[in-house]
C-alpha cells in the first residue's frame, strides 16, 4: 500500500560514517551479503549505498575524522532474514560480536493486530552499530 503521504515512498536507506572502510564494507558485503549498488568518489572520502536484497540499503561515508557520539542517535536498525541462526552463525565465524543470541519473542501489540511472534538476535558492526536480525512472517 503506497503511503498517502509520500505515495511511492518508504524506508530507502540507513546511514552509517566509518573511519575503517575496509573493516566495514567486510562486514556489510562478506558478513551480511550486502551488494554494491552504487559507490562513488575516492579515499578518503569514499561512499557506498549497499543493497540489503530488496532494495533498502546501507548508506556508509567514510570519514576519517569522525568520531561516534556515545551510544549515537540511533539504537539501531533490523534486517529481515529468513535464517537468522545460519547469519549468526556465519557472523560469529568472521569474529563479528553477536549481544543477543537468537531468541524468539511475542510482541503483544496494543492496535488490535494481535500477538505477533518474532526471533531476533543482535550484532555490533565494526563502527559500533547495533544491528538488530528479525525474522517474522507478520511484519
Amino acid at each position: 500500500m503506497a503511503n498517502p503521504i509520500l505515495g511511492g515512498g518508504g524506508f530507502h536507506h540507513v546511514c552509517v560514517k566509518t573511519r575503517d572502510w575496509e573493516a566495514t564494507m567486510r562486514f556489510y558485503r562478506t558478513g551480511l551479503g550486502c551488494t554494491d549498488k552504487i559507490t562513488w568518489a575516492a579515499a578518503p572520502q569514499r561512499a557506498a549505498m549497499l543493497d540489503c536484497g530488496d532494495g533498502n540499503y546501507i548508506e556508509v561515508f567514510e570519514d576519517l575524522a569522525w568520531a561516534p557520539a556515545p551510544l549515537g542517535p540511533i539504537y539501531h536498525f533490523a534486517l529481515r532474514t529468513t535464517r537468522i541462526n545460519e547469519v549468526v552463525a556465519h557472523l560469529r565465524d568472521l569474529g563479528v560480536k553477536i549481544t543477543l543470541e537468537p531468541k524468539p519473542v511475542r510482541i503483544a501489540t496494543t492496535n488490535g493486530g494481535g500477538e505477533v511472534p518474532a526471533t531476533i538476535a543482535f550484532c555490533e558492526g565494526p563502527n559500533g552499530e547495533s544491528v538488530e536480525l528479525l525474522q517474522n512472517e507478520l511484519t
